[in-house]
C-alpha cells in the first residue's frame, strides 16, 4: 500500500494550520506554493475540507453493504475474552503521568479474528477525538463507494454574445471536500474559455445541498480565526481560509504581503514595516494583525527578516461570505466582470436540467479520505459525513446523516453498539465510542473490500501525515489515526507485528490529563510490534494492582 502513497497530487493549504493544539508556520516559498499537493505532513490533531447534487448513480449501491459483511461480521470484542492486563512498561508510563486506569481503555486485538492480547475497560465509551473519523472515512467508503466523486457545475442563465452572458451565471455546490484554490481557478478558467468575459445578471452560489445551523466558528474553543474551526458548506471554498503570504525586501525595508485565494472587497497592505532580526516561533504576533473586520485586514507591527518567506492561513471572519467574496475574487482576477450581484440562492429547476458550462469533478473517496485522515481535517471530515446524508435523503444534515452511519454500522456489524459520531469529525465534546465498538469495526474492515484504500487513508508510523514525527523506533511497522483534544487523546487502527501478523489498536484516554497518554500508547505500539513470543492472545502480561489506580489523582 505505501507504493500508492504518492498518487494524489491535488494542491492545500498545509495541514499543520488545521491543528488547534499545535501549530507553527511553514518554510513554504510562495504564494501558489502554500496550497500543497494532499501528501503534506501536518501535525495536527483535532481538538482537528463538496458537486451538483451527488449523482446517485454516481456511487456504489449501498443496498450491498449487508451482503459484503455477512460473513465478516464480528462479535463483540468485549464477550470474546475477560480483561486482560496491560504490560508493564506501559502501565509504568500511565503510573508516572498519574492518570487514573479508569480514564483509560486499551485493546490489542489480531485483525483476523481471536482472543484480545491487551482488553482494558474496553467496553467503556469514551471521547476518541478525531480518532472518530475511522467511522466517519470507513462509512463513506460504503455509503458512497470508491468512486465516488463530487461535482461541482457552472451554468448559463442566458445566451453569450460577444463575450457578453445576458443572464445569470449559476454555481452549484454539492459539497466538495476538497474545491482548493487552483480547482476554483481552473473551472473559473474553463468559464472565461467558453467565451464569457461580462456577467450582465448575477453571479448566483448555491449551497443548498447542506443544511448546516448557523454557528459561531469560535464557539468550541474561542478561535474563531484556526482554520480547523471552519463550518461545513455545500460550496466549501479553500477550506474557508485564506493564506496571507509574507516576502521581506531588505533593500525597502519592508515585506511585502499577499492574499490568496483573491477576495472581492478584501483589502491588505501591500507592504508591512521589516526589522532586522531572528524568527521567533510566534513571529504572527509580532504583526499586530487584524483579521475580525471581513472588509480589511490591517498590521500594527513589524516583520522580521529572519523568518524568509511565510504564509499564515486564518480562517475569514465572515464565513457566510467567503464561498461568494473568493469566487468573485477568482474571476475579476481572472479578467472577469460581474455587472449584478454576488449572491446565494437555489440555481432554477429549468437550469440545472441544462448541460452545465463547465464543472469541476473533486478526487475520487479513496483520495479524499487519505488526506482526510493523513492529516486529521476536520472540516473535510464533516464534508465527508454530510455527503452520506446527501446521498441517502437527497439533503445532508445532522439527521440524515447521523442515519446513514446507523445503517451502515448495524449493516456492518449488527447489535454491535454504535458509536454517536456527532458531526462526524471528533471535533465534539459529546462523540463517544468504546474501545470495543471501534475494535470490532476495525476488523471488519480488515476483512472487507474496502482494506486496502481504507489502510492507505491512515499516517504511518514515523513516514508520514501526523505520525511523521512519531517516537516509535519501527518505521511503517503501524497505521494508526491520531486524536487530540484537551481532556481527550486517542490512537488507533493497525500494527504489524514481528510475528507477520497484523493487530488492530484502539487506545483511549480521557480526563484531565489524557494529553499525557501518548507516550504510554506509543509503548503499547512498542509492546504489540516487539511482543515476547511466549505473551499469547489473551494472556496476561502485568496485572494493574489496585495500588496504582489509587495513586492517580
Amino acid at each position: 500500500m505505501e507504493t500508492c502513497l504518492a498518487r494524489s497530487r491535488l494542491p492545500l493549504i498545509p495541514m499543520q494550520f488545521f491543528s488547534p493544539l499545535r501549530c507553527r508556520p511553514s518554510l513554504v516559498a510562495g504564494a501558489v506554493a502554500a496550497l500543497l499537493t494532499l501528501s503534506a505532513c501536518h501535525r495536527a490533531e483535532t481538538p482537528d475540507a463538496p458537486a451538483s447534487a451527488a449523482d446517485p448513480e454516481a456511487a456504489a449501491d449501498g443496498s450491498t453493504l449487508t451482503r459484503h459483511y455477512e460473513e465478516a461480521r464480528t462479535p463483540a470484542l468485549a464477550a470474546q475474552a475477560a480483561a486482560t492486563s496491560i504490560p508493564s512498561g506501559v502501565l509504568d508510563l500511565l503510573t508516572q503521568a498519574k492518570i487514573p486506569l479508569d480514564d483509560v481503555s486499551l485493546l490489542v486485538v489480531p485483525a483476523d479474528g481471536g482472543a484480545p492480547l491487551v482488553n482494558h475497560a474496553s467496553s467503556v465509551p469514551r471521547n476518541p477525538a478525531s480518532v472518530m473519523k475511522l467511522v466517519t472515512t470507513a462509512a463513506a467508503l460504503d455509503v458512497l463507494g470508491p468512486t465516488y466523486t463530487w461535482k461541482t457545475p457552472v451554468w448559463a442563465g442566458g445566451p453569450v454574445q460577444n463575450g457578453v452572458l445576458h443572464g445569470n451565471l449559476y454555481v452549484k455546490g454539492s459539497g466538495d471536500p476538497l474545491l482548493v484554490m487552483e480547482r476554483l481557478w481552473m473551472l473559473m478558467r474553463n468559464v472565461r474559455q467558453a467565451g464569457i468575459e461580462t456577467i450582465d445578471g448575477d453571479l448566483v452560489l448555491d449551497n443548498t445541498a447542506f443544511e448546516v445551523p448557523q454557528q459561531d466558528p469560535g464557539s468550541f474553543d474561542g478561535k474563531p480565526f484556526s482554520p480547523y474551526n471552519a463550518r461545513p458548506d455545500a460550496l466549501l471554498v479553500n477550506f474557508k481560509s485564506a493564506v496571507l503570504n509574507f516576502t521581506p525586501d531588505p533593500a525597502q525595508q519592508v515585506a511585502h504581503v499577499s492574499i490568496d485565494p483573491p477576495l472581492q472587497g478584501v483589502s491588505v497592505p501591500a507592504t508591512v514595516p521589516l526589522t532586522h532580526g531572528a524568527c521567533a516561533n510566534t513571529w504572527q504576533s509580532g504583526l499586530g494583525a487584524r483579521l475580525s473586520d471581513p472588509h480589511a485586514i490591517t498590521f500594527s507591527g513589524h516583520y522580521a527578516d529572519g523568518c524568509g518567506h511565510q504564509i499564515w492561513a486564518f480562517a475569514y471572519p465572515a464565513p457566510n461570505e467567503f464561498a461568494a467574496r473568493a469566487v468573485a475574487g477568482m474571476w475579476t482576477s481572472l479578467g472577469g466582470r460581474i455587472q449584478g450581484q454576488v449572491r446565494y440562492d437555489k440555481v432554477p429547476a429549468d437550469i440545472v436540467r441544462k448541460a452545465p458550462l463547465a464543472e469541476s469533478v473533486s478526487p475520487t473517496v479513496p483520495e479524499v479520505i487519505r488526506s482526510l485522515n493523513k492529516h486529521s481535517n476536520n472540516v473535510m471530515a464533516q464534508q465527508v459525513f454530510l455527503s452520506m446524508g446527501l446521498r441517502r435523503a437527497g439533503v445532508g444534515n445532522m439527521s440524515t446523516s447521523t442515519a446513514a452511519v446507523q445503517d451502515w454500522w448495524r449493516g456492518m456489524l449488527g447489535a454491535t453498539p454504535m458509536p454517536d459520531v456527532d458531526n462526524g469529525a471528533g471535533l465534539s465534546r459529546s462523540a463517544r465510542i468504546s474501545a470495543s465498538s471501534l475494535g470490532a469495526m476495525l476488523q471488519a474492515v480488515w476483512r472487507s473490500p474496502n482494506m486496502p484504500e481504507f489502510m492507505e487513508s491512515l499516517p504511518i508510523i514515523g513516514v508520514d501525515g501526523t505520525l511523521r514525527r512519531s517516537r516509535i523506533a519501527d518505521r511503517g511497522a503501524a497505521h494508526l489515526k491520531t486524536g487530540t483534544l484537551r481532556d481527550a487523546s486517542a490512537l488507533a487502527g493497525y500494527v504489524l507485528a514481528k510475528d507477520g501478523r497484523r493487530y488492530v489498536f484502539v487506545a483511549i484516554a480521557n480526563g484531565g490529563r489524557a494529553l499525557l497518554a501518548r507516550p504510554a500508547f506509543e509503548a503499547l505500539v512498542d509492546w504489540t510490534v516487539h511482543r515476547p513470543a511466549t505473551a499469547t492472545a489473551g494472556a496476561p502480561a502485568v496485572t494493574a494492582t489496585p495500588s496504582v489506580a489509587a495513586s492517580a489523582p
